[in-house]
């Protein structure tokens, strides 16, 4: 069953093949045999089995929805009821929150069954999910290799396995740069499309919520439930709830022969140039002769500030940081420390031993560009140049209708490989933090592997789209993978 899509899945519990509560004690079984690749930070089998035996009550009763029985995990940044919500944090290793996040309980009403939270990056800060409190997540394909963060935990429990559906959160290009890295599918919407309420927060400008799974289906049912405005959440948009899957098994045009004809692909020269690994681009461009058989045309596009997006994003990034990691003091709720002389000792005491050094790193960037002095120069500047890069993406899809090119310039890299050099990891994230700066929906579909000695190390295909054009994405994802087969392809090395 663990092999099976959620539609599958589905499929399964309406014939009565399997019930939810076995599908749930599968997975948990499963979870249980992969724990060294420490995908999950918390597990209640307790309490995922009472939920899984509410779906099939449902279901028995002929009210089953489309999602209903499906089991799902969380990322750890969305705070949830009856587990803890850590953001992979010390400051938060005992919190429990009074509270569903909306995007948790969006699934819940839709019936799925929570099999856990996941392990990710520390308050969703980095690249590789190496810097969470709970220890590194490793990558099912190559266990020696990280997963991609801050998403990690996510996307390595979809590629085992372990979970058939996850969600995640993108900052910069936390869903689809460990999809891309794990060998799954996972779309970051259009800003403000997927309610941030009871998202722990990063950086509120961009974090956005999404789905993780298998193939572009999976995620446009997910992403159907997760979406829609919520009044409790400020930067949400007021928009129509529409159906993701409505496009999917449509043809772009009227010949049959060539589903997707008369699309027009960028192809941005920035994403091509040097620093791209070659077997990278040999797996992109294969991707693309592809769409090119489906009826696709390829055109050059030109994104010139692209270079320019990580200063900009490691400058509003870590401002909005320091500002949102404000609270956590040790006066309200995480971790207070247990020696300490005045209220300010306790202040210092409590955020020294509660972050992190990568966030206590960008606190300190972000309270650097926000002082007196710096925040023209550098603040205002970088903003700025994030209205230009936006622009930029309006002048290309003048040109096309969507985006493509790589998710990273590299294949996964092995654990410890970069830690020692912040920079170089931040270099990491150079295709997708000018998508998520424009606040552009974009996504990452598997499309081949590495080679030599990276060749069970996946590579993504990155798709961007314009904005709340997140359907037309997932029907140009789902003609590639009814063609193709790399989102099937499963790792052998999880141990399970």
């Amino acid at each position: 069953m663990h092999q099976k899509s959620l539609t599958e899945l589905r499929a399964a519990l309406d014939s009565k093949e399997i019930s939810a509560v076995e599908l749930a004690q599968s997975y948990l079984q499963r979870i249980e045999a992969a724990k060294d690749l420490n995908a999950f930070i918390g597990v209640d089998a307790a309490l995922t089995l009472e939920q899984a035996k509410a779906a099939d009550a449902l279901i028995a009763q002929g009210n089953a929805g489309a999602l209903t029985g499906l089991p799902i995990a969380h990322k750890d940044v969305f705070v949830t009821r009856g587990f803890k919500s850590t953001a992979g944090s010390r400051m938060l290793e005992n919190y429990t929150s009074p509270f569903d996040a909306t995007v948790v309980d969006r699934l819940a009403q839709a019936g799925m069954v929570t099999l856990g939270k996941t392990n990710m990056d520390e308050f969703a800060m980095g690249s590789s999910n190496e810097n969470s409190y709970f220890g590194a997540v490793k990558n099912p394909w190559d266990t020696k290799a990280v997963p991609g963060g801050s998403s990690g935990g996510s996307a390595a429990a979809v590629a085992a396995r372990l979970a058939p559906a996850t969600t995640g959160t993108d900052t910069g290009g936390s869903i689809r740069q460990p999809a891309s890295f794990t060998g799954i599918t996972g779309i970051k919407p259009t800003y403000g499309r997927v309610s941030r309420y009871g998202m722990i927060a990063f950086a509120s400008s961009l974090d956005q919520g999404g789905p993780m799974a298998q193939n572009a289906h999976d995620c446009a049912l997910l992403l159907n439930a997760m979406s829609g405005f919520d009044e409790r959440d400020s930067t949400s948009l007021e928009r129509e709830n529409e159906d993701y899957t409505h496009y999917l098994g449509r043809n772009w045009s009227d010949d049959a022969s060539k589903p997707l004809k008369g699309l027009r692909i960028g192809m941005p020269k920035e994403y091509f140039g040097a620093g791209l690994a070659d077997d990278v681009r040999a797996a992109i461009d294969a991707a693309l002769k592809q769409y090119e058989a489906l009826g696709a045309t390829l055109v050059e596009v030109s994104l010139p500030k692209t270079e320019l997006s990580i200063p900009v994003y490691y400058i509003i990034a870590p401002a909005e940081a320091s500002s949102n990691l404000s609270r956590f003091d040790g006066v309200r709720y995480g971790h207070r420390a247990e020696k300490y002389g005045d209220l300010l000792d306790m202040y210092k005491k409590s955020r020294a031993e509660g972050f992190g050094p990568e966030v206590k790193r960008r606190i300190l960037v972000g309270a650097y560009v926000l002082s007196h002095g710096y925040y023209d120069a550098d603040y205002l500047q970088a903003q700025k140049i994030r209205r230009i890069i936006a622009r930029d993406f309006q002048e290309a899809f003048k040109q096309c209708d969507v985006i493509m090119g790589p998710v990273a310039p590299s294949v996964a890299w092995n654990l410890g490989e970069k830690t020692d050099d912040p920079v170089q990891m931040y270099l990491a994230d150079i295709y997708t933090l000018s998508t998520s700066l424009a606040g552009l929906p974009g996504m990452s579909v598997p499309c081949g592997f590495g080679a030599g000695a990276n060749a069970n190390r996946p590579v993504g295909l990155q798709i961007v789209g314009n904005y709340f054009n997140e359907a037309r994405m997932l029907q140009i994802a789902d003609a590639f993978q009814r063609a193709t087969d790399w989102h099937r392809k499963a790792p052998t090395a999880a141990g399970v």
